[in-house]
């Protein structure tokens, strides 16, 4: 990004603020909390994380720097004047509905305070990319998370379709692609604007990447017509009472042996940690992301006809996925990864089960 040298010091400004809150911040809060003896879980221990002395600093912060993040990012699009890319002649393509309507559980909030959210204008999709970008700290700059989800999360196999659920402006679905390049991968969201600016950035990359408007309940695709099913940061932004149809859905179009993988968040079994997750999910505006966590996903995937369904820790910053639900420690803020695997039985494990 081409940007002035005062939109770069606001965009540094934040960056700073927030690792200060993520790297100094959480630690001092973490240690009054150990200091007081309080024991318990999430729930009953909020009352005395509440009363600590750094707390105030940390939740304002978690929420102000957010703010502060959107209005530094949406000021440098908008000082460069900004729009979205042109599509060009490569092999990316979108396939929008006109008469396609945004559920209102999408529209009522600015999903993770970024105003008007990601699916209202051009400009918006724009924001929401380098926004992106900057929430993980300046550690993802060249899309590193998404191609070790990728590499690591993904078994290696020959895939006829990959079909990516909230694939956004194509951060997950173009490595996908360029892994797996016999594949056909289709990305499929509720944005226009964000599919539009996904086939422009595939297109940049030359890759060939189907992108859909669609919602993931109903994606409007051929049953058994996929080998894996995927998304990344997806799940937690479905309300829990339509993350069902998801895995229906998902089932629907894998072929008997498909693979799914859905990377997300979990509890990790700490309180103090698990408790600033899910007050993380109001100061974001991610409404739906502690009914999520409380949800028994895998149990929700094998009523939906998937076996094996278990989650695994993944850590972003060193080996990707890890073989169990064993978070590395690191004393820092960070969220909690894990990636949530199932597969559609074969005909012969059908047998077998029943």
């Amino acid at each position: 990004m081409s940007a002035s040298i005062e939109d770069r010091a606001g965009l540094d400004f934040v960056l700073a603020l927030r690792r200060a809150w993520a790297t100094e911040l959480y630690p001092q809060l973490k240690r009054e909390f150990e200091r007081s003896g309080a024991g318990g879980d999430a729930a009953t221990i909020a009352p005395t994380v509440h009363r600590l002395p750094a707390y105030p600093w940390f939740a304002w912060l978690e929420r102000g720097s957010q703010k502060m993040l959107w209005r530094a990012v949406a000021d440098a699009i908008e000082h460069q004047g900004a729009s979205l890319p042109p599509r060009g002649n490569g092999p990316a393509t979108v396939e929008l509905d006109p008469d396609f309507r945004l559920p209102g559980w999408y529209t009522e909030w600015d999903i993770h305070v970024q105003p008007g959210g990601v699916w209202s204008s051009a400009e918006a999709a724009l924001v929401y990319e380098l926004g992106a970008r900057l929430v993980m700290l300046g550690d993802n700059d060249d899309y590193k998370f998404h191609r070790l989800f990728t590499e690591t999360a993904i078994p290696a196999r020959d895939y006829r379709r990959i079909v990516d659920f909230g694939c956004g402006f194509g951060k997950s679905a173009w490595p996908l692609k360029q892994r797996f390049a016999a594949a056909e991968v289709i990305g499929v969201d509720l944005a226009a604007p964000c599919l539009e600016l996904a086939a422009a950035r595939t297109n940049a990359r030359g890759v060939d990447v189907r992108y859909r408007q669609a919602d993931a309940t109903a994606t409007g695709l051929e049953d058994n017509s996929a080998d894996l099913v995927t998304s990344t940061m997806f799940v937690h932004e479905i309300p829990a009472q339509i993350l069902p149809s998801v895995f229906t859905e998902a089932s629907r179009l894998l072929a008997p042996g498909g693979v799914l993988r859905f990377l997300d968040f979990q509890f990790t079994g700490d309180p103090f940690r698990d408790l600033a997750m899910i007050e993380h999910g109001a100061r974001n505006n991610e409404p739906f992301l502690p009914t999520m966590m409380r949800e028994d996903l895998a149990a929700m995937a094998r009523r939906a006809g998937f076996a094996q369904a278990r989650w695994v820790a993944f850590d972003e910053r060193g080996q990707g996925r890890l073989p169990e639900l064993d978070w590395p420690s690191r004393p820092e803020w960070h969220f909690p990864w894990a990636v949530l695997e199932a597969e559609m039985p074969s005909p012969a494990q059908a047998g077998e089960t029943e």
